[in-house]
C-alpha cells in the first residue's frame, strides 16, 4: 500500500481551486433564482410535487413519477435493498410452524410454507403471510430450517403427515361450504329476503369518487365507467367490457340492488348485505406513505356503524355478508404494514366473507370467482359465446400470460417460459406472452390468445389464485394447475370436487427439479380426453364463471352472482333451521 507523507498532506490540503469554482456556480445558480417569480417558482414545485408520488417501503424510499404519455410509472430509490432482520427460528407443532419476525410471531401452517417456499413467486421479494411481510430469503431458511426438525423420529410427525392433516382441515371447510349449496334452482324469494344496508356514502361511492388519485400512474376511473364494467370491447362481441380484476366490490353492489329478493323492512329479512368497498379502501393507501391508524380507521368505523344495527346485535353478525375484491391476506394484517386489519377485528369473525381469494384456515372465508371480462345480458350472448370457443381452431398445443419473477431464477415461472420457449422449434407448441412489458394490457390479446390455444400452464403469481385461470376457462382453454390453492381449495360453489374434468394438475416441485417436461407431457393427452373436458367447461361451468350485468335476464341460466345468492340464502335458512 503506499504511504503518504504529512508534507504531501499539507500541500494536497492547501490547494483549494475547486471550492472556488463550486462557490462561484453556487452564487450565479442563486442570482438566477432570485430573478425567477416566486409565484412562477412556488407554481412549478407544485407540479412537480403533484407529479410525483413517494413511496416508503420498509428501509426504502422511492420517489416515482408519472406521465400521461407513459402506461407505466418510473421510480427513483434510496435505501436499503433488503431490510436488516434475523434469521428467525421456527417452533414445530403437528401443523403448524410458529415464525419468529422481526414484527411479530406468526402462525404459519406446514402446507401454507411450502407453497411460499415452492414457489418463489408467491414470494418475490416480499410476501404477505397473516399481515406480515416475509422476505423470500426468511421463508427459505425457516424451511431449511423446519425439514430435519419434521423428519426426527419420535419428535414430530413426517412431512406427508403434516401436509395430509393441513389439507384435511381444509377440505373439511369445503365440504361444509358445499353443503350449503341450493339443490332449488327455482327457489322463489318467500322467506328469503335480502336486506341491503344503506352505508354512508364513505364506505363506498367516495371510495370511487377517489379514482384518479387511487393509482398515481393511471386514471382508475374508466373501470368505474358502466357501473364498474368498464368500457365496452366491441371486438369479443357483446357484454364483454374491460372490467379491473379489483373491481368486483361495485359490481356486486349494483346486482344485489337490483335483485329480485331484495326487500327493504329490515324486520323481514333472512339476509343483510353490506356493501363496503374494502379492497378499494386498501388501495387508495396502498402507494401514499400513511400510518396503519390511517389504513385501518375506516374498517373500524364500520364496525361502529354497524353495532349499532338491530339486526347485527340479533346474531353477532352470523347472518351478514361482505364482499371484499382483493385476497384475504390483504385484510389479515398484524403488526406490518401491508393492508388493513378488517378481518382480525374480532367483530368480524361472524359473517360471511366472499373473497376472490379465500384464507384456506378461515372457515367464514368462501372464495368466488375473479372478475372477468364478459358479462352477458342474456342466455343468447351466452349460448353464442359458447358456440364461438367450443367451434375456434385451436392452433396452439399451450400458452402463458405472465410474466417471471424478477430476481427469482429457479422460480416455477422461470422455468415453465424457459420449457414453452424451448419448444417453439416444433411449430405452435406453445407460446408465451410477456405480461411485463404490456403484452397483456388489451384484454382482446389474452382472450385470443386463450381462445386459440388447447392449454393455458397458470402457476401462481404474487398470491396462489389468479383472474386468468377464469379467462382461460370462459375462452375454452384447459387450465393446467402446480398448486391446490390456485382453484381446488378455493372455489366450493363454482368448482366441481372432480378437478380432473376441467384442469391438468402437474406438482409444482417435479417442475422445480425439472422431473416433468410441462409441454411435452401434455402433448400426451389425446383429443378425446381434451375435447371432453372442453366441452365440461363450456357447457357446465361456464355460465357460472361469469358475472352478468345488473339487468341481465337470465332464464336457461345462472351465473356467478346467481349461484352465489342462492347458495347464501340456503345457508341462513339452515342456520335457522339449527338455532
Amino acid at each position: 500500500m503506499a504511504s503518504i507523507s504529512m508534507s504531501e498532506r499539507k500541500s494536497k490540503l492547501t490547494k483549494k481551486p475547486a471550492p472556488k469554482e463550486v462557490c462561484n456556480c453556487v452564487i450565479v445558480l442563486f442570482k438566477f433564482l432570485y430573478r425567477i417569480p416566486a409565484a412562477f417558482l412556488f407554481l412549478f414545485l407544485i407540479y412537480l410535487w403533484s407529479s410525483s408520488t413517494t413511496i416508503i417501503s420498509g428501509n426504502i424510499v422511492h420517489i416515482c413519477v408519472s406521465s400521461r404519455k407513459l402506461n407505466d410509472h418510473y421510480c427513483l430509490s434510496a435505501g436499503k435493498t433488503k431490510p436488516n432482520f434475523e434469521i428467525p427460528i421456527p417452533i414445530i407443532n403437528n401443523s403448524s410452524i410458529y415464525l419468529q419476525t422481526p414484527n411479530q410471531r406468526l402462525n404459519l401452517p406446514l402446507s401454507l410454507l411450502r407453497t411460499l417456499h415452492q414457489d418463489n413467486g408467491s414470494i418475490s421479494p416480499e410476501s404477505t403471510v397473516n399481515g406480515e411481510m416475509v422476505m423470500k430469503e426468511t421463508v427459505e431458511a425457516v424451511h431449511d430450517e423446519a425439514d430435519p426438525v419434521l423428519m426426527r423420529n419420535g419428535e414430530n410427525k413426517d412431512r406427508e403427515e403434516d401436509i395430509a392433516n393441513a389439507k384435511k382441515e381444509v377440505e373439511e371447510q369445503l365440504r361444509l361450504h358445499r353443503s350449503w349449496k341450493s339443490e332449488n334452482k327455482q327457489a322463489g324469494c318467500e322467506g328469503r329476503g335480502v336486506y341491503v344496508y344503506d352505508l354512508p356514502s364513505k364506505f363506498n361511492k367516495d371510495l370511487v369518487g377517489q379514482c384518479r388519485d387511487m393509482v398515481p400512474w393511471m386514471d382508475f376511473c374508466k373501470y368505474f365507467k358502466n357501473e364498474a364494467l368498464g368500457e365496452p370491447i366491441p371486438k369479443l362481441g357483446n357484454g364483454w367490457y374491460q372490467t379491473h380484476q379489483y373491481s368486483l366490490e361495485p359490481i356486486f353492489h349494483q346486482m344485489v340492488l337490483k335483485h329480485p329478493c331484495r326487500i327493504y323492512n329490515e324486520n323481514e329479512a333472512k339476509l343483510f348485505y353490506v356493501p363496503f368497498y374494502g379492497g378499494l379502501d386498501i388501495l387508495r393507501w396502498h402507494f401514499k406513505n400513511v400510518s396503519n391508524d390511517v389504513k385501518d380507521a375506516l374498517s373500524l368505523e364500520l364496525i361502529t356503524w354497524l353495532e349499532k344495527q338491530k339486526p347485527w346485535a340479533k346474531n353477532s353478525g352470523k347472518d351478514h355478508v361482505i364482499v371484499l375484491g382483493k385476497v384475504s391476506w390483504d385484510f389479515r394484517r398484524k403488526d406490518g404494514s401491508w393492508g388493513t386489519r378488517l378481518l382480525e377485528i374480532d367483530q368480524m369473525e361472524n359473517p360471511i366473507k366472499l373473497l376472490i381469494e379465500r384464507q384456506p384456515w378461515q372457515p367464514n372465508d368462501i372464495g368466488i370467482p375473479h372478475p372477468t371480462y364478459f358479462h352477458p345480458h342474456s342466455d343468447d350472448d351466452i349460448m353464442a359465446w359458447q358456440w364461438k370457443i367450443i367451434s375456434s381452431y385451436r392452433k396452439r398445443l399451450v400458452s402463458f400470460a405472465g410474466a417471471a419473477r424478477p430476481g427469482a431464477a429457479e422460480s416455477i415461472r422461470s422455468i415453465l417460459i424457459k420449457q414453452c420457449n424451448s419448444s417453439a422449434h416444433n411449430g405452435n407448441q406453445c407460446h408465451f406472452l410477456d405480461c411485463s412489458s404490456g403484452g397483456c394490457d388489451q384484454p382482446e390479446s389474452v382472450i385470443e390468445l386463450f381462445m386459440e390455444s388447447e392449454f393455458c400452464l397458470q402457476p401462481p403469481g404474487d398470491s396462489p389464485t389468479r383472474k386468468s385461470l377464469f379467462d382461460s376457462l370462459i375462452s375454452g382453454c384447459i387450465p393446467v394447475l402446480f398448486d391446490p390453492f390456485t382453484a381446488y381449495y378455493q372455489y366450493p360453489w363454482h368448482l366441481p370436487e372432480d378437478h380432473e374434468k376441467y384442469s391438468v394438475f402437474v406438482d409444482q416441485e417435479e417442475v422445480r427439479q425439472v422431473k416433468v417436461n410441462v409441454v411435452e407431457m401434455l402433448t400426451k393427452i389425446s383429443k378425446k380426453e381434451r375435447d371432453d373436458m372442453r366441452r365440461y367447461i363450456v357447457y357446465e361451468l361456464l355460465p357460472g364463471l361469469v358475472y352478468g350485468d345488473s339487468t341481465a335476464n337470465l332464464e336457461k341460466f345462472q351465473d356467478a352472482f346467481s349461484i352465489i345468492m342462492s347458495n347464501l340464502m340456503e345457508r341462513v335458512t339452515k342456520m335457522d333451521s339449527t338455532a
